[in-house]
């Protein structure tokens, strides 16, 4: 049978008529931990009654006990059943049996997140993060799919959550899909509420990228990782452009932090990166992510000393829990430079963070078993972790908080990460590093995937953004040089750097005048054929703009604002308006459910005016917002870029920021009050 042919035919059907069988479980592929089931009996049965509301009454019979079974061994129902025989990968554009080009984009994005080569738990629909979801379960999926292969320029779908709602009636210029995820009434979005309303099948934690169909496998982080280890190397250690001779610990190698490894090698670090999951770790040594994986801690700690001694760059895993891997550099002296942590803690207790004492099987199984127990070994790691740590600190190595909730779970452990101001006693990345030297002055992850799947029109338009950076940096003002040099530097290194996993994707941190310029002369090169088929424009939600995250994104926002999340709503609403092909909000990412908003898009243009108009307005304003934002709040990049473009976009006003320039007359101020 002809594969191409089925493939068309199954992804249109939607959910089959007759009941599929069962699918073959790889025991290769990483499977996500059962999760804790916290619902009533009562609550379990409103579950299975969600979850059958998709299928014929006549089906209900032979589904209920199989969802039922299901439910109670891995916390959720996912589906299983219903998971298709097809391969799952993202396919040229023109294989999906679309009506709508844009629809097939989307289409492709989708199963780019669920590839087996790029999720970190594809059977359970999770990308990365441990929990960060495409959708909730099969039929989402099979039914999304086929509303996308049915739809037309006229419609938009609604998604819910991973639910699709349904089509309805709208312009050609609005986004053809609309996508929330864990909206949630803010009194109800603790974490004990996201285990609820997740196992009743009502909501969906999408993480950033992964529940709005924009991750690009690890490379969609390495770029960032490898910016905030050169600027940190700047900052702390007096490097310039290379990290040889330093040594970085971190840990995790799950779907975004397994970027740190490639990061490592493109600085030329000596680092190294404790993995508890052995197919975590095998998948990124496979990729060429990491070089080695040891389990033996004198072994990885003579290794890294050779290769910090011989500047010899490297990226080994260590098979084995962080914990030991700190204690263990402390108790025998070995100096570190600069350190990290990339653990899921947005999840810490339903895999996200496994606790020492516990191997990766032992750990999930005691998870589901005792929760209780397992809480409390948690807390009792996250205290010796965080003590390693400092020991190693007061020696002279720099951590920062990556954004993933380290500091704030180690705080809520009782761990001695708290300073005597009542602040953390490290950094968040963001606070010291991406914050005031990229996205104060708008550069932030762009990224585009070149819908044939041609090798060949990826190296076009790396050609094509290299041209657009060098003339940028031609007129550049000196507060950006620096920043056009590192993203020049990576965009013609990026095809040796072999970065690609899934789609034929790029990303590169860009500004406002950067991103359109780029933008813009995709579209031309796709007008003139020079590029073969159109082209998504998008970003990580981890943007200037994007994410509203006290603890990450806006962790340099000091006017008090930082837990507000006015700029993530706008951004998302803006976007829609001004052309978008798709948009999504969320509740959480990276740091966590209920930690933040986040919102992002995608863009497909195709060489048509209707894409250049649609990218000019869709990428000034996506940007532009969040430089607004940083800049009333007070930080000095921010309102150097806003005054920047304010001059070359007359329509753009924003309200004029009056510093008090005497700090004094704030404290007497309140003297004169009689109250």
């Amino acid at each position: 049978m002809n594969p191409d042919f089925e493939f068309r035919k199954q992804v249109s059907e939607g959910l089959p008529e007759v009941l599929p069988e069962p699918p073959v479980m790889d025991p290769g592929i990483s499977r996500a931990p059962a999760r804790t089931l916290v619902l009533s009996s009562r609550e379990k049965e409103l579950a299975l009654r969600n979850a059958l509301r998709y299928f014929p009454a006549h089906q209900h019979a032979v589904l209920a006990p199989e969802f039922a079974r299901e439910l109670e061994e891995r916390g959720r129902i996912y589906m299983y059943r219903f998971r298709p025989a097809y391969k799952m990968h993202a396919r040229p554009i023109d294989d999906y049996p679309a009506r709508s080009r844009k629809a097939a984009a989307i289409m492709l994005m989708i199963q780019n997140n669920l590839d087996p080569a790029v999720a970190q738990h594809p059977y359970e629909l999770i990308t990365y993060g441990g929990n960060g979801a495409v959708f909730q379960n099969w039929a989402q999926y099979r039914l999304a799919m086929r509303y996308l292969c049915e739809m037309t320029d006229d419609q938009t779908l609604l998604m819910y959550s991973g639910h699709p709602m349904g089509l309805f009636p709208a312009a050609p210029g609005a986004p053809r899909v609309v996508v929330t995820n864990g909206m949630m009434i803010p009194h109800y979005s603790t974490t004990e509420d996201y285990d609820r309303y997740v196992s009743l099948g009502v909501t969906s934690y999408g993480q950033m990228t992964a529940g709005s169909y924009m991750y690009i496998g690890p490379q969609g982080i390495v770029h960032g990782t490898t910016i905030t280890l050169l600027n940190a190397g700047r900052l702390y250690l007096n490097t310039e452009d290379t990290l040889a001779g330093k040594t970085f610990v971190t840990s995790g190698l799950g779907g975004m932090s397994g970027a740190q490894g490639k990061a490592a090698l493109i600085t030329r670090a000596a680092c190294v990166i404790a993995e508890v999951n052995p197919r975590a770790a095998i998948k990124r040594r496979d990729q060429g992510w990491v070089q080695e994986i040891s389990s033996d801690l004198d072994v990885v700690a003579r290794r890294l000393e050779r290769a910090r001694i011989a500047g010899e760059p490297l990226a080994m895993a260590y098979l084995g829990n962080v914990v030991d891997l700190w204690e263990y550099f402390a108790r025998h002296d070995i100096p570190i430079d600069l350190g990290s942590d990339q653990t899921s803690l947005h999840l810490p207790y339903s895999g996200g963070y496994y606790p020492a004492g516990l191997g990766y099987d032992e750990a999930n199984d005691r998870m589901v078993a005792d929760p209780a127990g397992f809480r409390e070994l948690v807390t009792v790691s996250l205290v010796r972790h965080a003590a390693a740590i400092g020991e190693l600190a007061g020696k002279g190595m720099r951590f920062w908080d990556y954004g993933n909730a380290f500091l704030l779970e180690a705080s809520r452990a009782g761990a001695a990460v708290m300073a005597p101001d009542g602040g953390f006693l490290y950094p968040s990345y963001v606070e010291n590093i991406m914050g005031p030297m990229c996205f104060d002055y708008g550069f932030g992850p762009f990224r585009w995937v070149v819908t044939s799947g041609r090798p060949e029109d990826l190296d076009t338009t790396d050609e094509i953004a290299a041209e657009v950076l060098v003339e940028q940096a031609r007129t550049a003002p000196p507060e950006i040089r620096r920043q056009i040099a590192d993203n020049l530097h990576w965009i013609r290194s990026a095809r040796e750097n072999r970065l690609v996993v899934g789609s034929q994707a790029r990303i590169l941190y860009a500004d406002t005048e950067g991103r359109v310029a780029i933008a813009r002369a995709f579209n031309e090169a796709i007008r003139a054929g020079r590029i073969s088929a159109p082209v998504v424009l998008g970003r990580d939600h981890h943007d200037v703009s994007g994410t509203d995250s006290p603890y990450r994104e806006t962790a340099n926002i000091r006017d008090g604002s930082r837990f507000t999340a006015d700029m993530a709503v706008q951004n998302v609403i803006g976007d829609a308006m001004r052309g978008a092909t798709w948009v999504s909000l969320h509740n959480g990412g990276g740091t966590g459910w209920g930690e933040s908003i986040n919102g992002g898009f995608g863009l497909l243009i195709d060489g048509s005016e209707e894409a250049r108009r649609a990218l000019e307005s869709m990428l000034f304003f996506d940007v532009a917002n969040g430089i607004a934002r940083r800049a009333w709040a007070g930080n000095d990049g921010a309102r150097f870029a806003a005054a920047r473009l304010q001059e070359t976009q007359g329509l753009l006003r924003l309200t004029p920021v009056h510093e008090c320039a005497d700090p004094a007359l704030l404290t007497s101020a309140f003297t004169k009050v009689d109250v």
